[in-house]
């Protein structure tokens, strides 16, 4: 079957915050930020959740891809900074979509979100279960920073990502396959999973007498470079040999936007012009499992990609986990 992205769509808070608004708070400079990881500003969310991002961004890919929310059989969000511990994120999206018949659930691992959440949607559309799926990665990071760690929070911002996939049942009758989602992969590393972590609620039961104390994100960050740097190209280099297609053929490298020394360093050990790995990290900083959608959205939005141009695109992070795909466009 072939199973194409027919839209997409981003949401981002309206509050911009730059280096220099952070400069104001903590001991940091926008030389100091920038210099090391590429990021001037983010977007974080005042009024705006992580389910209101969503249902926009999720509105805006409906748009895009011409279709109504009650075509939707399925919607995954993607997250680790949901509203509610339940309901899911995707509850409240179907709700604020008005998509009735969709079954809605969320996915947890963390960057790699996203990448995941589309590989799930692709697996139900191949079977044939569903036909039509909404995926979303969406975060409200800023609300589990400590904002008093500077070498943290200054790497993260808030938004949301949507793509509508679809099974192309009149492509498939003409062309055969080997068209849509040529190639994809996905792995975990936990025995290294803390250098990136945020601790959930303690137990506090009748026997467990723990005091509530607020947990944030702690990251390890020379550690989780060397598993980026690492990890990334050597996915990378195996779903471009699983699809038999060429690191000269790829038009784009849309990688999660983590810090600009990664996306760099990927490009130099693939051997590719750093051309082609477009960024949004620059205004968005790291958006976790959002950072890939909202990126892809931007392009599709510039009218960077055509039918038929093949792209890669890599998430990684938090877990440890990491997820690569090559799709025509």
């Amino acid at each position: 079957m072939i199973m194409r992205m027919i839209g997409t769509g981003s949401s981002l808070p309206q509050q911009i915050v730059t280096n220099e608004d952070l400069s104001k708070i903590m001991d940091t400079s926008d030389e100091w930020i920038s210099s090391r990881t590429g990021i001037k500003e983010r977007h974080l969310a005042k009024e705006e959740t992580t389910a209101s991002m969503s249902v926009e961004a999720g509105e805006r890919a409906l748009r895009n891809a011409g279709i109504k929310a009650e075509e939707i059989d399925l919607i995954i969000v993607a997250t680790i900074t949901g509203d509610y511990i339940t309901p899911s994120a995707a509850c409240e999206v179907q709700a604020g979509l008005g998509a009735g018949r969709a079954v809605a659930f969320d996915i947890n691992a963390a960057c790699s979100g996203f990448m995941f959440a589309l590989h799930t949607a692709y697996a139900y559309l191949q079977s044939g279960i569903y036909k039509t799926a909404l995926v979303i990665g969406a975060e409200t990071l800023s609300k589990i920073m400590d904002w008093s760690d500077r070498s943290t929070c200054v790497l993260f911002g808030d938004g949301a990502g949507a793509a509508v996939v679809r099974v192309c049942e009149k492509e498939t009758k003409e062309k055969g396959n080997g068209r849509g989602l040529l190639a994809f992969e996905q792995g975990t590393d936990g025995f290294r999973g803390k250098v990136l972590a945020c601790e959930g609620r303690k137990n506090r039961n009748p026997l467990i007498q723990n005091s509530f104390v607020p947990s944030y994100v702690n990251m390890d960050g020379q550690e989780v470079y060397k598993f980026a740097v690492c990890t990334v190209p050597a996915s990378i280099l195996r779903v471009l040999d699983e699809a038999d297609v060429s690191v000269e053929d790829i038009k784009y490298f849309v990688l999660h936007q983590a810090n600009i020394r990664i996306i760099q360093s990927v490009a130099k050990r693939l051997n590719v012009d750093v051309e082609k790995f477009p960024v949004s990290l620059d205004h968005c900083g790291n958006v976790s499992a959002a950072s890939v959608p909202i990126l892809l959205d931007e392009m599709n939005q510039k009218g960077m990609l055509a039918r038929g141009d093949k792209i890669v695109m890599s998430g990684f992070g938090g877990g440890l986990t990491w997820a690569s795909a090559v799709i025509e466009w």
